[in-house]
Formats: C-alpha cells, sequence, structure tokens
C-alpha cells in the first residue's frame, strides 16, 4: 500500500479516493493505535455533502476498535483539537479538506496532547491497515457514539476568554467560506462585542471555498470598504487558518498577522523569549522588521506542523506562516483562524490604531516564485550542480536576499523561491537558477 498520509492527514476526492471502506479501515486502524485498550476519541466535521459519509464509516472503525466516541458534529479543526484536551480524549479526529474543492475531503488526528499526530503514527496507523488484526471487542466492549453536548458553545467561550478586553465599537466582516465556522465565528465576535457582518455563513458545504474564504478575499475586501468597517477577517474551509483584510481593503496576510501580533504580546509581556516561529517561505523583510525591534525569528520548513513542534520545543507563544495558520501557544496547539482574528480584533481595539498602521510597518522584499516541472524531483537533494548554484547565487544576494529551492510534495515541480532588494535581481536570479534545475533534473 503506498503512502496515505500526507502533509496534513489523508486527502482526495471523497467516494472515489477517500472511500467508506477506507474510512472505516482506517478508523479502525487508528482506534488500535491511538487508543489501544479503549478510551475514546472526539470527532468534528466541516459542511462537505461528503461529511456525514464519511463520519459514519470513521466511527464505525473506531467503535469496531473498541473506542467510544464522542461526536462534536460541525465544528473547526482548532475546536476537536480543544475539546481533545477537554474532555481529556485519547485522540481527536476531523474529517475536512480544509481549502481544498467541495468535491474533496480528508481525515486528520490529533493525539491526546491535540498536537497532529507524528509521522510515527501515521505509520503504525498505515501498518495497521496493511496487516489487520481479526482479534476484535465483541458484546459490551464494542465502542459506542454519542453527541458532546454544547460542542460550539464551549468552544466559544473558550476564545471569548483569551481577550483582554471586548471589541465594543469595531465593525468586523466576516468570510466564513460556507464552511465550519459558519456558525461559531459569528457568534464569537459577537460574544466578543463587535457589529458583525457575516458572509457565506450558511450551512452550504456544496459551495465551500467556492470564490470565498480565504483562498479568495476580493468579496470581503470589497465589503469592509463598503460598510466601513474596521477590518475582515477571511476563513479557510475548517477555520483552522486566516487572513485578515484591513480598513482599506488591504489583504493582511500570515506574515503581517503575525509581525503585528508579536509587538502586541511583546508589548503585554506575553511573548516568551521575545521569539516567533516562522517557516522557510517567511519574507525576509517579515525577518528583518521583528529582529530590529527585539524579536528573534526561527524558521522551520513548511506544515504548521512543523511550527507547533518548534513552539512546544522552545517555549515560544507566536508562530505561523504565510499562509494564514497562526498558532497562539497559550491558547491553542494548533493554527485556529477564529482565534486569530479575535486577536487581531483585539489588537487594533487595544491600541486604538487602524489595522493597517498596525499590519504595513514594514516593507516586503520582492518574491519570485517559479514552479519548475521536471522527471525527476527526487533526485534534487543530491543535484550538486543545483546547490552549487544555490550557493552562488546566496555569496551575490548577501544579507539583502536569499534563495529557497524546495520539492514540491505533491506534484513533480521543484519549487525556486529568491527574494532580493529589487524585483529584476530577484527575478533574474531565479530564471537562472530555475534553468540549472530543469536542466540537472531533467
Amino acid at each position: 500500500m503506498s503512502r496515505l498520509f500526507g502533509t496534513d492527514g489523508i486527502r482526495g476526492v471523497a467516494n472515489q479516493d477517500l472511500t467508506p471502506d477506507l474510512a472505516l479501515a482506517l478508523g479502525r486502524a487508528a482506534g488500535s493505535v491511538l487508543a489501544p485498550g479503549g478510551g475514546h476519541v472526539v470527532i468534528g466535521r466541516d459542511t462537505r455533502p461528503s461529511g456525514p459519509m464519511l463520519e459514519a464509516a470513521l466511527l464505525a472503525g473506531l467503535c469496531s476498535a473498541g473506542v467510544d466516541v464522542r461526536r462534536a458534529g460541525i465544528i473547526p479543526t482548532p475546536a476537536v483539537a480543544f475539546l481533545t484536551l477537554e474532555e481529556k480524549a485519547a485522540a481527536g479526529a476531523v474529517i475536512s479538506a480544509s481549502h481544498n474543492p467541495a468535491a474533496d475531503n480528508g481525515i486528520k488526528f490529533f493525539s491526546s496532547e491535540a498536537m497532529k499526530i507524528a509521522a510515527a503514527a501515521e505509520e503504525e496507523i498505515e501498518a495497521a491497515m496493511e496487516s489487520p488484526t481479526s482479534d476484535l471487542p465483541t458484546g459490551a466492549e464494542v465502542g459506542s457514539v454519542e453527541d458532546l453536548e454544547r460542542a460550539g458553545e464551549r468552544y466559544v467561550d473558550h476564545l471569548i476568554h483569551t481577550l483582554h478586553e471586548p471589541l465594543r465599537g469595531l465593525r468586523v466582516v466576516l468570510d466564513c467560506a460556507f464552511g465550519a465556522a459558519y456558525d461559531v465565528a459569528p457568534s464569537a465576535f459577537r460574544e466578543a462585542g463587535a457589529h458583525v457582518i457575516a458572509l457565506h455563513a450558511e450551512n452550504d458545504g456544496g459551495r465551500i471555498n467556492v470564490d470565498c474564504g480565504s483562498t479568495a478575499v476580493g468579496k470581503l475586501a470589497e465589503r469592509v470598504v463598503h460598510e466601513g468597517a474596521d477590518l475582515g477577517i477571511a476563513f479557510d474551509g475548517d477555520a483552522d487558518r486566516a487572513l485578515a483584510v484591513d480598513e482599506r481593503g488591504q489583504v493582511v496576510d500570515g506574515d503581517r498577522i503575525i509581525a503585528l501580533s508579536a509587538l502586541h504580546l511583546k508589548e503585554s509581556g506575553e511573548l516568551h523569549g521575545d521569539l516567533v516561529i516562522g517557516t522557510v517561505m517567511a519574507n525576509l523583510g517579515f525577518r528583518h522588521a521583528l529582529e530590529a525591534r527585539g524579536i528573534d525569528v526561527v524558521t522551520v520548513p513548511v506544515g504548521d506542523k512543523f511550527v507547533a513542534e518548534a513552539m512546544a520545543e522552545r517555549g515560544a507563544a507566536l508562530g505561523g506562516e504565510q499562509s494564514g495558520h497562526v498558532i497562539f501557544g497559550s491558547h491553542s496547539t494548533t493554527g485556529d483562524g477564529i482565534l486569530t482574528g479575535l486577536q487581531v480584533a483585539g489588537a487594533v481595539a487595544a491600541s486604538g490604531e487602524t489595522l493597517s498602521n498596525l499590519a504595513f510597518f514594514y516593507d516586503t522584499y520582492p518574491q519570485v516564485l517559479t514552479n519548475v516541472r521536471v522527471a525527476h524531483a527526487d533526485r534534487l537533494e543530491s543535484a550538486t550542480e543545483v546547490w552549487g548554484a544555490v550557493e552562488a547565487a546566496e555569496r551575490t544576494l548577501g544579507s539583502d536576499g536569499r534563495v529557497l529551492v524546495r520539492a514540491s510534495g505533491t506534484e513533480p515541480l521543484v519549487r525556486v523561491m529568491v527574494e532580493a532588494v529589487d524585483e529584476a535581481t530577484a527575478r533574474r536570479t531565479a530564471n537562472s537558477l530555475a534553468a540549472i534545475v530543469a536542466r540537472a533534473l531533467a
């Protein structure tokens, strides 16, 4: 069996790649690995039409392994992480394909510590699927299923308690992407005291992420300006990430959200060790701006799992990705879009400044990203010609630029990213490196 787990669980076209049969086998295997000898698992899902089908199969597999299931219903991914801790569960499971199209779906797991499970656990689950046991519980030992009462309300209460002061007077536009945030996000912001204008806030999974949410913020930006709102927040399908829009309609990406949050936390004495965890995709301007203000930036590979692991290891209070996965370590173990939106709004309310002033205090370096289609992306690591050229480019750019070359995890592509003080230099360097990559890995 080829490896099922990707960078964020298992994903595919529902009922084609990700079938009920697969979900059943996955649930049985995951139950035996994550909750050996019993225990309970919290399950949540987004609004996709295939969600109930896959949920039924997954929970059947878990029950078959002797695991009791606490069903949270339609709820954001970070809410499942929160409830896993609150319920002292053996694990959490989420049925969602995040920002993917409505036809897709996915399954991912949290450990009992509400962290995305490690690669070793994924491999153990896959091994259990390849060699399923026949020693299954019977009678009273079979797992049960019950609905988790007030799951959404408990999560909203948790979110509200992360704020130091109410959001009274703020006008906020929320784009819920027809996804898991459709109900709890408007509820959380209203309970926090904001005047909320909600877009795409319906349980309509057939339109999840379609020209809306964090993958398409144009309509949100227009509405923020039209309403004279203070800010807008766009979520993805499972609400584990968010992007913001300022009062002028400018997009505030994950880097800028992290940067303004870092300064806000530092001022209040809550930025542990004056440290922020970012990824290798974080813009050089972001890193220089924070370092100039006494904040260290540690970079890790792309993926919120790596950010969370580094934060736990270093005791960091803040980390995240340019894409909008932001982790506030004092309040969550994983990226949380609604929490992020509330913290951004809280910074605006506390400072009395506009979001544009808070977010755009530094200039980004021009960045050129080139995708090179190659026949042998797997040979990149040993391609001495490529790495020699990368080293030469880095010497030429010096501290005023950087180069990142990495193979795609899902396509036969090598991604070449160059940042420099001007776009012409970045583009020239990227094109030169792309040509060398294409030749070396043809």
